[in-house]
């Protein structure tokens, strides 16, 4: 049985926080809220399914914030912020953040948001009966075991988001096939492709080979070709 999904709002507008909260919780989720970005780092542990950050916060920015929960969890994190411009994003999915929403956002929007990234995340956990079937790919050291959703480096296992392991497996179960941006995006995001979302990809391919890499700038693995877009050889 699927347990009530647990969700984390942080942001210090006590408004904005109420009416997320109310939103979420029509749709029968249960919400914590956090007041700054320091108040959200301590609240996130094993039981939070989502977090939702503001980027402007005292005490710690969302930024700073999403880079210490990344250390503690690998749920999805979803920017709900004023802030629009393309560095505001670029930023947001370095630190590790999965998705973005600008205020003022639709009610509409930020459920469906908020629905996909859960449904997204509990199939890469393996809590979902819809998860991929069983598969193991081997490149060099490199183990991906699609059964369990899980990444080995040799004989450490990879702690990996959910859009970074998407990615990965996409590229693996493919070896050879250039994928552009466009072709990444609407695969793994399953929405339309913009101009806009290139950096999107790159800052997650970015992630990706810092963690696969031990030379991110020569990589081996996910190998970039000029003007076209990546592959994995």
């Amino acid at each position: 049985m699927n347990h009530t999904k647990n969700i984390l709002v942080a942001d210090d507008n006590e408004e904005i926080r109420e009416i997320v909260r109310v939103l979420l919780e029509s749709e029968q989720y249960n919400v914590t809220e956090a007041i700054d970005g320091d108040d959200a780092v301590d609240k996130v542990d094993e039981t939070i399914d989502l977090i939702i950050l503001d980027i402007m916060m005292p005490r710690k920015s969302g930024f700073k914030a999403c880079v210490e929960i990344r250390e503690k969890t690998i749920a999805p994190i979803l920017f709900l912020t004023a802030k629009t411009q393309d560095s505001d994003k670029y930023l947001a999915f370095s630190a590790g953040s999965d998705d973005y929403l600008s205020k003022p956002f639709s009610y509409t929007e930020l459920v469906s948001r908020v629905k996909a990234l859960l449904r997204r995340y509990y199939v890469y956990k393996g809590k979902d009966t819809t998860a991929e079937s069983p598969e193991i790919i081997k490149i060099n050291e490199l183990t991906i075991n699609k059964k369990v959703n899980e990444v080995w480096m040799g004989d450490k296992e990879l702690t990996l988001t959910e859009i970074e392991y998407k990615i990965l497996s996409l590229m693996s179960s493919n070896r050879n096939k250039i994928f552009s941006a466009q072709n990444l995006y609407e695969s793994v995001w399953g929405e339309p492709y913009f101009y806009s979302c290139n950096n999107t990809v790159m800052v997650h391919i970015r992630n990706l080979r810092l963690k696969l890499e031990k030379d991110p700038q020569n990589p081996k693995f996910i190998k970039t070709i000029w003007g076209k877009g990546y592959r994995i050889e």
